[in-house]
């Protein structure tokens, strides 16, 4: 099953070839900018990939939630 990606987080209709960023992507970004905004970044590359996952969550949690 594909993932809901929003569409292009920017779209430019002078530009309709080159589709750049999807909204999931950069919903994901915004979680996670706000994951790192209470500490300092984890240094394992277990807790930035739990992080990750679970920033795309949100993304798709708000992106459901867009649809509904």
């Amino acid at each position: 099953m594909d993932k809901n990606n929003g569409g292009p987080a920017f779209p430019n209709p002078a530009f309709s070839d080159v589709s750049g960023m999807s909204l999931r992507d950069w919903l994901a970004g915004l979680a996670m900018q706000a994951a790192f905004s209470g500490g300092p970044i984890p240094s394992s590359t277990s807790e930035k990939l739990y992080i990750a996952m679970h920033a795309y969550r949100m993304a798709d949690e708000m992106l459901n939630y867009r649809d509904s």
